[in-house]
């Protein structure tokens, strides 16, 4: 399999923590979001991903797989062990929620291309901008502090698809100096996570990208 990926985007380290859960092989072609313009825009990766977006994952069979948790899923289908949802409806739901939360609701407003619209087209300045960034994974983070229960990670004594998410998230939030204090639970979750050697082999500045 080879995994278009980039070191700093969130979206590409949760993939590469669930490769790395899986045990699969993966080769991994850098896509830099910033140089040259974003190479994502090229027509080259175009053509692989019409959305100029990283993670996209092409299998040995030539298809190409993209947005996050649509890749994530496919490998937990294909490659069932260790799972990453629960076999329990309820708590696959719970998993799903947290998941979400950070996939659907933090991340779209503060992913790269939407701070680059804020800066370039409607002209905000730099504080004004973390400002927005800082809001969003503040009021993400409060809703997550209480919808998790660390036992050591997000759901329970498993790692699920709402770790793969979270960690990479509290990464952003750490780089961009939002305060964690509020939420002494997903600080204990990452620790619990970082232990782990495919989440700490995922990490951005593990990478052979990263600057």
């Amino acid at each position: 399999m080879k995994l278009y990926t980039y070191f700093r985007s969130s979206a590409a380290y949760r993939v590469r923590i669930a490769l790395n859960l899986k045990g699969l092989p993966y080769q991994m072609v850098s896509i830099h979001l910033t140089k040259e313009g974003g190479q994502q825009r090229k027509p080259e990766f175009r053509a692989v991903n019409p959305q100029m977006r990283v993670p996209a994952l092409e299998l040995s069979n030539g298809e190409v797989l993209t947005q996050s948790l649509a890749i994530i899923e496919y490998l937990d289908d294909i490659h069932p062990e260790p799972p990453l949802l629960p076999a329990d409806a309820l708590e696959r739901a719970k998993v799903r929620a947290v998941a979400q939360a950070v996939a659907c609701d933090i991340h779209p407003l503060n992913n790269l291309i939407a701070l680059q619209y804020l800066k370039r087209v409607l002209k905000h300045e730099q504080p004004e901008i973390d400002a927005w960034y800082h809001h969003w994974v503040l009021e993400g983070f409060a809703a997550i502090e209480s919808m998790i229960a660390p036992a050591p990670y997000a759901c329970g004594a498993h790692v699920t698809l709402a770790d793969v998410c979270l960690i990479p998230q509290v990464f952003n939030a750490r780089r961009l100096k939002v305060p964690l204090e509020a939420f002494p639970k997903i600080v204990s979750v990452e620790a619990a996570c970082l232990k782990l050697a495919a989440f700490d082999k995922a990490r951005p500045e593990n990478q052979p990208d990263a600057e």
